[in-house]
């Protein structure tokens, strides 16, 4: 990718980027294959690729920012307990972007009622009490679920 920008080859550069990132994608789905399997859950599962694409296999993968997870500062935290950029090189930016772009993190979860749900939107009352449990500031939990408020921060 970094010789192709070199050169100032931007659609090469751009198809390498887009390739790494599905590559990517596809590899946590591996992952997440074998690990249904290595637990036990997933060893007789004889899914589609139809029905792996509409993820109906037992459990889910959820990971911050998105949805079901929308603190992106919790990522910070695991990437602190697990030394992650010692142990991968994958490096958290100012705003918890991974780098280099075509990582991607995730929690599993294995229990055969897990589903994915949107959080929704969050009233004040429950971005104070969050504040408080994180020891941060009402209007820094404002500025990370932003597009998660149900109101106009002040």
């Amino acid at each position: 990718m970094e010789s192709f920008k070199a050169k100032h080859d931007d659609y090469n550069a751009i198809m390498a980027e887009a390739l790494a990132d599905r590559l990517a994608e596809a590899f946590a789905e591996y992952l997440h294959k074998r690990v249904r399997g290595e637990w036990g859950f997933g060893k007789s599962e004889s899914l589609s690729t139809d029905d792996l694409i509409a993820e109906k296999y037992r459990g889910i993968r959820p990971a911050a920012g998105y949805p079901a997870c929308p603190d992106h500062t919790e990522k910070g935290i695991l990437w602190d307990l697990l030394d992650a950029e010692q142990h991968t090189g994958i490096k958290l930016t100012e705003s918890f972007a991974m780098w280099p772009g075509a990582s991607v993190s995730g929690l599993y979860f294995a229990h055969p009622e897990s589903k994915y749900f949107a959080v929704g939107k969050l009233g004040k009352d429950q971005v104070e009490d969050l504040s408080k449990r994180k020891g941060k500031s009402t209007s820094e939990m404002e500025r990370w679920l932003g597009p998660w408020l149900n109101y106009n921060p002040a």
